[in-house]
């Protein structure tokens, strides 16, 4: 069971958690919990490293460390009503505020931040996490102790902020969390791992359910859940369609989809151990736990309008290159997403026209002008002519198993886009047919959302 920042944002949601952990060891289940930072804690870190590795302030590190402190201490004091308990988290909390306040400092000297070290930084707010929950675990009388990711056995390469766990993480996990599994609450700290030379790594950010994920696997759950404060997977955001409802099932893949094309529930690499492993992943609400959840499965279930979410991706830029000496030259699209590659630019969706006289494709719009810059060289040599770019745009994905299995699907959505008089300027589709996306300008991008929740009829009450 994950718990994410907002589960666990202040010292009551931290007893309500430790109650929630409880309640099932207490009906017989074998749990392993883990852990995110207190909410707000990772981006305090990052910008506070930053701060110092530009300024160097060190007063300014020492009343940043002090708020940190005292933000966790009041934690406890509402988690923990046990004595001794609390006195083990405060123990293990100052020693950690010690160490990462020297790291801080040492930043402020040196005038750096590398990769290592922002990893080493931001892996604090789950240490300083993990003694909480599981002292408030025993409090109420279960036995629970706290584990970094790198203690549990999860091992890393060396890719700082989006390392790939090894092998032989499995098998370390399954030996020392089922050492005490049986009778403990283990309580491991997420997103952070160690390298084989036991260097602090980190698995991105929101990697918390890619540890919980790999542990799921590592000790053969029969399910993994991951504790949020939404019903689970929606049909669409509720902000922008507030009668969207939870999901009640979905397939590995339909998540998948939906975690790279802006769903932010899931962690787009996080069900990469349960398809390996086929365990089932629920998604459920920290704050209403007798509601079902999201199951999701590797089953591909369809339902009745085939149609189970539509989600939208904003801050994206789309790029049009275009130029007479692109028609059959060999290679130019390999060359282009090579030199895109090399330069660290992720491409969101892809579309070239039969002619092969021009290609479209997004990106990410803080990688625009870098994206540009790589395409330089192709503009020199003629096979590009021209780069037209546009950042008023958001991307729309209509996501659901089978739509491959039932005419008509595409003709439905561009059919009512049509009658709204929605402009379409770009489209993707796969031959899987598990989603079709499109590209739309940013003003129009919640009515086509809004549009095509009404049109597959995604907004019905919620099923119970």
């Amino acid at each position: 069971m994950k718990f994410g920042g907002t589960s666990i944002a202040d010292g009551k949601k931290i007893r309500h958690v430790a109650s929630l952990l409880n309640d099932y060891k207490k009906e017989g289940h074998e749990v392993v919990a883990v852990t995110s930072a207190l909410g707000g804690v990772t981006d305090g870190l990052l910008e506070n490293a930053m701060e110092a590795s530009r300024k160097g302030k060190v007063p300014q590190i020492k009343e940043f460390m002090a708020n940190l402190a005292k933000k966790h201490y009041d934690a406890v004091e509402e988690a923990i009503d046990d004595s001794t308990a609390a006195d083990e988290a405060i123990e293990q909390i100052d020693a950690r505020i010690d160490e990462l306040e020297k790291a801080l400092i040492g930043i402020c000297y040196l005038g750096e931040l590398t990769p290592r070290s922002i990893d080493y930084i931001s892996s604090y707010g789950e240490r300083l996490a993990a003694p909480i929950i599981s002292g408030a675990i025993r409090s109420l009388g279960t036995k629970s102790k706290a584990f970094t990711g790198g203690e549990a056995g999860i091992v890393t390469n060396s890719n700082y902020g989006k390392a790939s766990p090894l092998e032989k993480t499995y098998e370390n996990v399954a030996k020392t969390l089922g050492e005490i599994i049986e009778d403990h609450i283990p309580v491991v700290t997420g997103f952070i791992a160690e390298s084989e030379e036991g260097i602090i790594t980190t698995l991105g950010r929101s990697g918390s359910d890619y540890t919980a994920s790999i542990i799921g696997a590592a000790v053969k759950a029969d399910e993994i859940w991951l504790w949020k404060e939404v019903h689970g997977v929606m049909t669409s955001d509720p902000r922008i369609v507030p009668d969207a409802r939870p999901i009640m099932q979905i397939s590995y893949i339909e998540a998948m989809e939906l975690s790279y094309f802006g769903a932010k529930v899931l962690h787009p690499r996080t069900i990469v151990p349960a398809i390996k492993h086929g365990i089932p992943v629920r998604v459920k609400n920290t704050f209403e736990p007798d509601f079902g959840g999201t199951l999701i499965v590797a089953d591909q279930t369809r339902s009745e309008d085939v149609v189970k979410a539509v989600t939208l991706i904003r801050n994206v830029a789309a790029i049009n290159i275009s130029g007479a000496g692109m028609v059959g030259a060999i290679g130019t699209a390999a060359r282009v997403f090579s030199a895109l590659a090399d330069a660290g630019v992720n491409i969101i969706m892809i579309s070239q026209s039969s002619s092969e006289a021009n290609m479209s494709f997004v990106v990410d719009d803080a990688h625009l002008d870098i994206a540009v810059k790589a395409l330089q060289p192709e503009l020199e040599k003629n096979s590009i002519a021209d780069v037209v770019c546009d950042s008023n745009i958001c991307v729309v994905a209509v996501v659901g198993a089978g739509m491959d299995g039932i005419p008509g699907v595409a003709g439905r959505v561009f059919g009512v886009l049509g009658r709204e008089k929605i402009n379409v300027i770009m489209i993707s589709q796969g031959s899987s047919q598990h989603n079709i996306s499109f590209v739309v300008s940013s003003d129009q991008a919640e009515d086509a959302v809004r549009v095509l929740n009404r049109e597959f009829e995604l907004g019905a009450p919620r099923e119970e």
